[in-house]
C-alpha cells in the first residue's frame, strides 16, 4: 500500500495525524505533501496547530472525503 492510501484509511477512521504520528506508523519524512496529494485528490483535510512545549507543528484531520465542484448555472 502507498503511504498516501496508510494515511487515509488513518485519516477515515477518525483519527488525526501528525508528523511524528506518520514517521512512526508509516514512515513517512514528508507529511504535508502527502496531505497536499490527497487534497488534490478532493478530499477536505484540515490542518491545525498543535503545540509541545515550545514546539508548534501541524496536525491534520478529516473533514469530508471526495469533495463534488459545483457547476454555477448561467
Amino acid at each position: 500500500m502507498s503511504q498516501n492510501h496508510d494515511i487515509l484509511r488513518h485519516l477515515k477512521a477518525g483519527n488525526s495525524i501528525t508528523p511524528l504520528d506518520a514517521l512512526n506508523l508509516f514512515g513517512c519524512f514528508r507529511l504535508a505533501a502527502r496531505i497536499y496529494d490527497l487534497r488534490l485528490q478532493g478530499h477536505w483535510i484540515e490542518s491545525l496547530e498543535a503545540r509541545d512545549g515550545n514546539k508548534s507543528f501541524a496536525e491534520y484531520k478529516l473533514i469530508k472525503t471526495n469533495r463534488t465542484k459545483s457547476v454555477a448555472s448561467v
